[in-house]
């Protein structure tokens, strides 16, 4: 069992029972729990993997999001507006309002926003979204297209 755990040091004790478990050997957790602690091993290792924040904070260059918000006009008319958020300067692009977001608006939108990207020298990589129905996949394609574009090895964009 403490070679399991030392081949395996992100695994706490109860990852490492089931293992145990499913190689046959039958073993109480408490046991599993007990043996690597007797050996000065931390039964529950922290863990590795950063939170959401830290990788926000580490990507903010590469990072945009966006969304759709509705809002209501003094008439009752309802709006979709279409907005991005740059993570690195939180500037906000407000992309566009319909009454009615087709798919061929969205991608134009989309259009929109590499134009716009490309003449301030973004370098965002990544793009954050819901799966809301209203992104059609043209969306995604403009995007994944002008990423393909610009992606070298001389521009700095790693694969």
């Amino acid at each position: 069992m403490l070679l399991l755990v030392h081949q395996n040091p992100s695994w706490g004790y109860r990852r490492v029972h089931g293992e145990l478990l499913v190689l046959g050997v039958k073993v109480a957790a408490s046991t599993v729990w007990e043996i690597p602690k007797d050996a000065g091993i931390d039964p529950a290792p922290e863990r590795a993997a950063g939170t959401w924040a830290d990788f926000l904070r580490t990507q903010a260059d590469a990072l945009l999001a966006c969304d759709f918000l509705e809002t209501v006009t003094l008439t009752g008319a309802r709006l979709y507006v279409l907005a991005v958020i740059e993570h690195r300067t939180r500037r906000i692009r407000i992309l566009g309002t319909t009454t009615h977001p087709t798919a061929a608006w969205v991608t134009q939108a989309s259009r929109n926003l590499v134009m716009d990207l490309e003449d301030a020298g973004s370098r965002a990589r990544w793009l954050i979204r819901d799966r809301d129905g209203k992104f059609h996949e043209l969306f995604d394609t403009v995007l994944a297209e002008q990423a393909s574009r610009s992606c070298s090895p001389a521009s700095g964009c790693r694969e």
